[in-house]
């Protein structure tokens, strides 16, 4: 059986969930009430500032609602060079929200040997 390149979304998925698994490794109960969501683009209610497009978003909890960090798919993938890179972002985008929404140092969730190149 000949092996198939994953599409697109599959493959996106797989860095969420691969990024995912680095951070419960590296801090086993950073993720802990926190919802980690994928969109395609943003939707956001209020114009972000400046001409880039935001990669991402974190939520504080609200009424009922956990904390939420959103990955924007398409955002992403535009900004990364190749597969490989795009793995590399999407880890460390939403181990940066992490680091905003619970005060973790960005090594303590993982995020220690990071390169300068993203």
């Amino acid at each position: 059986m000949p092996l198939t390149r994953p599409s697109r979304v599959d493959y996106f998925n797989s860095c969420v969930t691969s990024a995912m698994a680095d951070i419960a490794d590296a801090a086993p109960d950073a993720l802990n009430g926190i919802v980690v969501g994928v969109e395609e683009v943003p939707h956001l209610n209020v114009a972000w500032s400046g001409d880039r497009v935001p990669l991402s978003a974190a939520l504080e909890p609200g009424r009922g609602r956990p904390a939420q960090i959103v990955i924007f798919e398409r955002p992403l993938e535009f900004r990364a060079t190749s597969r490989a890179d795009l793995a590399r972002l999407v880890h460390r985008t939403i181990v940066e929200q992490l680091s905003t929404l619970t005060g973790r140092s960005i090594e303590e969730l993982g995020g220690d040997d990071w390169d300068d190149e993203l």
